[in-house]
């Protein structure tokens, strides 16, 4: 198990995992900070000029979850995570991928209140012996609270809230563990085992009666995506699309589903890639769109969206698989893909 406490620079996450070590059995504190430092001796300085936080890097965000699941292998137990996590996407990538590595995590945040944590950032010392660096690192935290407010609506919906005001890191500590043993912040995602192999996928287009597409945001992953996944062993595409269809949204397919765009996804470490198909699931009825039901464990949300809206929502593979496959439908002929593009030869 993994207890992730989450919270603003300077909500004092470090403090209380310290404290949470003689609290919790078998407990150790894993602090992903480190592999910032790490890639911060291995990147090229052109790679990290790219970025202004180290969880920019993708690299970054595999690692964590890949050193978690070493780390764990080792030495067992739980790990205790304090790291600041602002990001929804950052949280679904990393997240997802402990989730399919069949670890557990526990998602707590810890809420001060804004003017507390700006107190609490003014005070702090981390740099007695160099005035201008413990400035500069009170000042670059001072300017990520808008952040962390941002985050908070998104934040306050998929963690257990524990408000540290007045707490010092002991008590905060007690607080973590004691909701942590009562089940609080469990993040109920989908473990989707990571491929090992090539896979073939099939997705299904679904529309509305303004010809909009409909996407789903998926909890474990980030980006948005079409309603669709895996095809099993010895399952036919169309099925997986009617199968999945079903598990997603709840609703049953009664027609034939229209082969838009194969596409070939090349591999791209730590992926397989594989073959991706695309199929017109037609208009959805205004009353099965009214009953739509989505996975809690596997989908947070849902909407119909134009081509340009996708644009926003989309990763940038998905969004050319996206656009050809409309083509297609306006054309009445399936297309043939590589990497999201027409193949040439």
């Amino acid at each position: 198990m993994i207890i992730w406490v989450n919270g603003a620079f300077g909500a004092g996450k470090s403090s209380a995992a310290r404290e949470m070590l003689d609290l919790v059995p078998e407990s150790t504190l894993y602090d992903p900070e480190a592999l910032g430092g790490c890639l911060r001796q291995l990147l090229p300085e052109k790679r990290l000029d790219e970025v202004t936080d180290y969880q920019e890097l993708a690299i970054w965000r595999r690692l964590v979850v890949e050193t978690a699941a070493a780390l764990l292998a080792e030495v067992g137990g739980v790990l205790v995570t304090p790291m600041t996590l602002l990001c929804q996407e950052h949280r679904d990538e990393i997240f997802g991928g402990l989730a399919a590595r069949g670890i557990e995590v526990r998602h707590v945040l810890l809420d001060p209140g804004e003017t507390i944590l700006r107190s609490r950032i003014t005070a702090r010392t981390d740099f007695p012996d160099n005035p201008a660096a413990d400035d500069t690192a009170r000042r670059w935290a001072l300017d990520r609270i808008a952040d962390y407010t941002a985050a908070l609506p998104w934040l306050t919906g998929d963690a257990y809230v524990i408000g540290t005001a007045g707490l010092s890191p002991r008590q905060t500590a007690v607080a973590v563990t004691e909701a942590v043993g009562r089940g609080e912040g469990v993040c109920g995602i989908i473990q989707t085992p990571e491929p090992r192999a090539e896979t073939v996928a099939a997705g299904v287009l679904l529309f509305d009666d303004a010809d909009r597409v409909l996407l789903v945001d998926p909890t474990y992953k980030p980006g948005w995506e079409f309603p669709g996944g895996i095809v099993e062993r010895g399952e036919s595409p169309v099925r997986a699309g009617h199968r999945e269809v079903a598990e997603e949204l709840g609703i049953e397919l009664n027609r034939g589903l229209e082969l838009l765009v194969v596409d070939w996804e090349p591999p791209h470490p730590p992926g397989h890639g594989g073959l991706r198909l695309l199929f017109d699931g037609g208009r959805m009825p205004s009353a099965d769109i009214g009953r739509l039901l989505l996975p809690d464990a596997e989908l947070r949300g849902w909407r119909f969206v134009t081509e340009d809206e996708a644009a926003g929502l989309l990763p940038p593979v998905r969004l050319d698989r996206l656009r050809w496959a409309l083509r297609a439908r306006e054309q009445g002929r399936a297309l043939n893909l590589e990497a999201g593009h027409p193949a040439t030869r």
